[in-house]
């Protein structure tokens, strides 16, 4: 509201009265704006609030897709640690590296263990069709064996 529009609705009104109409109007228009910026506030308050709420709960989210693959790696761990222990144990028994041994159960191990001894243990010594026996008995000396030779090769 401008003074002249005051002025043009009543045209009797002195400058005080009109001077005291703007400042009650002034008075209102600042009591409104003081009003309206409040509830701005609180807008942008709410605003920021659900974006935080919204961010906190994509953090969450990622917090917990976090966890559940640790839990994973913890679990694989525990079970290559328990794998471990099976093999050193079946090792440490049958007397058979552990690097050998692939199962991941004792007794998997354990019949892989026997199954590499049964395999070690099948290639012995070639069998002799004489025993091993020389067929003439050796030289005691030296010289006598050097004769041998001799007669042998010369």
């Amino acid at each position: 509201m401008k003074r002249t529009d005051i002025s043009s609705l009543f045209p009797e009104a002195t400058k005080e009265q009109i001077d005291k109409l703007m400042d009650l109007n002034g008075a209102d228009v600042n009591a409104a704006k003081g009003e309206l910026q409040g509830l701005k506030d609180q807008i942008e308050a709410l605003k920021l609030s659900q974006d935080g709420a919204a961010a906190s709960a994509s953090e969450l989210q990622s917090a917990r897709d976090e966890l559940a693959q640790l839990k994973t790696q913890i679990e694989g761990m525990k079970n290559a640690e328990k794998i471990r222990g099976i093999r050193e144990k079946v090792s440490g028994e049958k007397k058979v590296p552990a690097n050998l041994l692939t199962g991941e159960t004792e007794t998997a191990c354990a019949k892989q263990a026997d199954a590499i001894l049964n395999f070690a243990n099948s290639f012995g010594y070639p069998s002799v069709p004489d025993g091993g026996e020389p067929s003439t008995p050796p030289a005691t000396s030296t010289r006598d064996l050097f004769a041998q030779w001799g007669a042998e090769n010369l």
